[in-house]
């Protein structure tokens, strides 16, 4: 099978040759147990730490990060994955709808718009929470931006500058709607669902407007 070790940089200095045996001898010894019990696991460790930092300063092992360190994956932070934060967002409403028993089936245009605005400090966990308490609040099938933690609503940084104050930079409203929407098309990497959402239009209509555009 496999052993997910999640927060192992976290792991306190007396604990890590522990694990460091089990990895190497493949056996472990239950607490009041006598005899070792083979252990064959494939290991997955997460870490939001510097390890090779963490070794340098001594609080990790050298040998035991030697160990774990055989395949390195690096995952960007959430802010930095553009329309992912909306498929994630939309899953976990689903989950948790789901489990409450409430027919919430999306987010609203103004409560995407806000995800993906938000910086997300705290990651996939900090999503998660922040959907677990809108579907707790949401009184229809969409979240709406009032069912958001208060530091989403207050804290916005419009993506899309929504005036000028040199004359010569206005553009006339349907100017103004194309760059708005290819502006959300490349924040959603070319993902038209999710860009019908934010815009709040439905899937024909955005296709025919980017048809249009190409086309002028």
């Amino acid at each position: 099978g496999t052993l997910l070790l999640d927060e192992i940089g976290e792991l306190p200095l007396s604990l890590q040759p522990k694990l460091l045996r089990v990895l190497q001898e493949r056996a472990v010894r239950p607490v009041g147990g006598d005899a070792e019990i083979p252990c064959d696991v494939r290991l997955v460790a997460t870490t939001n730490r510097d390890l090779e930092a963490a070794v340098a300063e001594g609080t990790f092992r050298e040998d035991l990060y030697f160990r774990i360190n055989v395949i390195q994956i690096e995952m960007p932070p959430l802010r930095a994955r553009g329309s992912d934060v909306l498929l994630l967002a939309q899953h976990f409403i689903e989950r948790y709808a789901g489990g409450a028993g409430k027919r919430v089936v999306g987010l609203s245009p103004e409560a995407a718009e806000r995800l993906l605005a938000h910086d997300w400090v705290g990651n996939v966990r900090e999503l998660q929470n922040c959907m677990e308490r809108a579907v707790a609040l949401a009184r229809s099938e969409q979240v709406a931006l009032d069912d958001l933690p208060e530091k989403l609503r207050r804290r916005h940084r419009s993506r899309v500058p929504v005036g000028a104050d040199d004359p010569s930079a206005l553009v006339p409203l349907e100017e103004a709607e194309r760059r708005h929407i290819l502006h959300v098309m490349e924040t959603v990497q070319g993902n038209k669902t999710v860009a019908a959402q934010v815009l709040g239009l439905d899937r024909k209509t955005l296709r025919r407007k980017l048809e249009r555009y190409r086309r002028g």
